[in-house]
């Protein structure tokens, strides 16, 4: 705010804070199974930023008598969006050169993020945060960016309106807090359980209740308005609330899950309240808690926490898709995590700290500066290299598709989508029977063909005839569904793309109650995240000792919980009596030409391989 605030003081603690919000939303990424809160550092970082912001402008009006608007836009911007282009700018020359199946919508994804609507875009385009296979890409978490920097855009303009119109303080932060709680049940009333929640956890409308929360705060808790020297007792509360809330907000980190209702009904504007807390406390110079967030790791993640925000999601994107990431977990995380500190570090002290104070009426001057620098100086070169990187990334721009999908994915595409509607006709079962009718599924082959095709014997093929299976699955299951029903003219094929294992228990709950699981079930769980033992003992209640379950574990290379999925399953079998593993992901590792481009499902070679797999252990087992 230049000379104007005379007052204004800098608060180390709360890059302690950005710190701890960074380190969680990182971890959620790489280490789900560990982090399964981490999400939650953006409310964190909502909350900040809205005390923060509304703390400054406070001040303003109170030295001042108004708000330079014209400034505070100015500011927001040479803080923000140097880095935000240069990663936009990089990724993309990245995507053009390395990953072309990354060229799909990226124009979209890159003008939605260069005029911060990025949240829409991605919700209008039927974007996921939550579908961590086929969804991902790397500018997924500029959404929250484009929360934040509407919020910049229409504060300034309404803390005017309510200091001119209302002016009370005492009003003006119950107005405030009225409004954050109306988003709160905004998101509330949209979200629908069971159904993906990304509508509401990427709307301006319903997460704006943490940025508000830490604006309403900044009225009632001004910074330069709190006293250094507070009585001892008063100190030890303040840093009992502080501790509390500490305790609190690690323990959302580690165990709130992202699937829990909990989350929209209340839970995520709780965890708003918590940040609150411990903003208040950090923020008030009589409390030590400022002095305990403060020290050199802190300072200087804290200081770079926009950059690893902003840098992450792309290292983590174009890693993994390069990389087995299922082996070596641990070290590969640790490589991601470098990886990322290291081009922050690049970007903040090359992009952001210069660009900060550069005065952009220059920018004319200082381009031809560079433009006519000696050729081996480090401007020219400089200039050279990110002319040079900006060009490719708007070839790529241009000739980015929309919306399209390549031979590869279109034949999976379709082969699941025939399947899915051929599956939809064996979860009709007759009266007489809890199995899917034969004559919609039988195959016209004479089982001696059947025997070839799946180097089944004849023995088999006769009593996979007669057996009554209900498979339950994802896209995985749905891509070697047809060659299942094959085998088992009377199985029942439940499949969905995207199902994940953790919210099949209500689903296999609802197929029971109608009396559509057979004694047989085959489940394919696990190629779209991970889960632990709690979730499988969930469907293992829903099931009972009565079923005969057979479980196929995953091969997902480029998912690093492949691992943990497996073991789990492994587990499973070992804990439960009636509970059979199908080991699909050994038997397929060496094996890459039984599998599309994504490595993941089989394709029509594969489909055979997987299907006499299943059918050779079902049998077995019968």
């Amino acid at each position: 705010m230049g000379k104007r605030l005379k007052h204004s003081r800098y608060i180390t603690g709360f890059d302690g804070l950005r710190s701890l919000a960074v380190i969680g939303v990182i971890l959620y990424h790489l280490l789900p199974t560990q982090m399964r809160g981490g999400y939650l550092g953006v409310p964190v970082f909502f909350v900040v930023s809205g005390y923060l912001i509304t703390d400054l402008l406070l001040q303003e009006w109170k030295q001042t008598g108004r708000i330079d608007i014209k400034q505070f836009y100015y500011r927001r911007m040479k803080r923000l969006y140097p880095a935000l282009v240069a990663m936009l700018v990089g990724a993309s020359a990245y995507i053009t050169l390395f990953q072309r199946n990354l060229l799909n919508n990226l124009r979209g994804n890159v003008i939605s993020s260069l005029f911060y609507v990025n949240n829409w875009w991605q919700i209008n385009h039927g974007m996921s945060y939550f579908d961590r296979f086929s969804g991902e890409s790397p500018f997924t978490h500029i959404w929250s960016l484009a929360v934040e920097t509407q919020n910049y855009i229409f504060w300034p303009i309404i803390f005017v309106l309510l200091m001119k119109l209302v002016k009370n303080k005492g009003k003006v932060f119950l107005g405030i807090l009225g409004a954050a709680l109306l988003s709160a049940i905004l998101m509330a009333v949209l979200y629908v359980p069971g159904q993906d929640p990304t509508r509401v956890y990427y709307g301006t409308d319903t997460r704006l209740f943490s940025i508000l929360l830490g604006g309403a705060l900044a009225f009632i808790w001004p910074s330069t308005r709190l006293k250094a020297q507070i009585p001892s007792q008063a100190k030890r509360i303040l840093n009992g609330i502080g501790l509390g809330a500490l305790i609190l907000l690690i323990l959302a980190f580690l165990f709130m899950r992202d699937d829990w209702s909990f989350i929209y009904y209340g839970g995520m504007f709780l965890v708003s309240f918590i940040s609150v807390v411990l903003v208040a406390i950090t923020a008030h110079p009589g409390a030590s808690w400022n002095r305990w967030l403060t020290n050199p790791v802190f300072s200087w993640i804290g200081k770079r926490s926009y950059g690893i925000y902003l840098y992450q999601y792309p290292v983590m994107i174009f890693y993994e898709a390069k990389v087995n990431v299922a082996n070596h977990t641990f070290l590969h995380t640790i490589m991601e995590i470098i990886l990322i500190l290291f081009v922050t570090e690049l970007s903040y002290r090359y992009i952001e700290k210069p660009l900060r104070v550069f005065n952009y009426r220059k920018t004319f001057a200082s381009l031809k500066q560079s433009f006519w620098a000696p050729i081996k100086s480090r401007r020219k070169i400089g200039f050279i290299f990110s002319s040079l990187i900006t060009v490719i990334a708007l070839v790529g721009v241009i000739i980015a598709p929309t919306n399209k999908v390549d031979a590869n994915q279109q034949a999976l595409q379709k082969q699941i989508e025939q399947n899915q509607q051929a599956a939809k006709k064996t979860e009709k079962p007759s009266p007489s029977a809890s199995s899917g009718t034969a004559e919609s599924t039988t195959s016209s082959e004479a089982p001696t063909s059947l025997a070839d095709k799946y180097s089944l014997s004849n023995r088999e093929v006769t009593k996979a005839k007669n057996l009554k299976v209900t498979a339950f699955g994802d896209s995985v299951l749905l891509a070697g569904s047809k060659g299942l029903t094959e085998i088992f003219p009377k199985m029942v094929v439940d499949g969905e793309v995207g199902r994940q294992l953790k919210d099949s228990p209500p689903l296999l709950k609802a197929l029971k109650d109608k009396g559509e699981l057979n004694d047989t079930i085959l489940l394919s769980l696990g190629t779209n995240g991970p889960f632990n033992m709690d979730d499988f003992a969930q469907i293992m209640n829903v099931l009972g000792e009565k079923h005969q379950v057979f479980i196929i574990n995953t091969h997902v290379p480029t998912r690093r919980w492949q691992n943990d999925v497996n073991a789990n399953l492994e587990t499973a079998a070992k804990e439960y009596k009636n509970v059979h593993l199908i080991d699909w992901y050994n038997f397929s590792k060496d094996h890459q030409d039984w599998f599309y481009d994504d490595q993941v499902h089989p394709n029509d070679v594969g489909s055979i391989h997987y299907c006499q797999l299943i059918a050779k252990e079902i049998l077995k087992g019968e």
